[in-house]
């Protein structure tokens, strides 16, 4: 517990100071997996999204899910207008289909997210997904977003 909160600190002091790196606001359309297939807002170092989510917990098999939640971005990197930055988030998970169909669930993701051009990012990062009843699972998510900054 102890740990979780030296992190959820050090999180929140480098969240506010990538406050003034970061376009006041932006809105993505996601593409691809990370955070999900949808829509997200940030404004400043902040952002909530919601969507479609597929993984694959076991070769093969696609379990879906709609997924809404929040993240932190911190740690800005570069010196573009709209720079690359790390970032960690927590969401609602209920399933679609397969073992977690009707399910709630929830999620925590860290990774990187770097701005290719203009708009174009990619990310690479990692989620923890917890379900009552299921193991927690870790799966690596890629994502592909366009954002317009304002």
């Amino acid at each position: 517990m102890k740990q979780l909160f030296v992190v959820l600190l050090v999180m929140i002091s480098a969240s506010a100071y990538a406050q003034s790196k970061f376009s006041k606001n932006e809105f993505s359309i996601n593409a691809f997996r990370n955070p999900s297939m949808g829509v997200e807002y940030r404004h400043q170092s902040v952002s909530v999204h919601a969507g479609y989510y597929i993984t694959a917990f076991e070769s093969g098999v696609t379990t879906k899910f709609f997924k809404a939640g929040a993240t932190v971005w911190f740690l800005p990197v570069g010196k573009k207008e709209n720079p690359s930055s790390f970032y960690a988030g927590a969401s609602y998970l209920r399933g679609l289909n397969l073992d977690y169909k009707d399910e709630n669930a929830v999620a925590m993701e860290a990774g990187f997210r770097w701005m290719v051009w203009k708009g174009l990012n990619l990310r690479i990062g990692a989620i923890g997904v917890a379900a009552k009843g299921h193991d927690v699972k870790i799966n690596p998510t890629p994502g592909i977003s366009y954002s317009i900054f304002f």
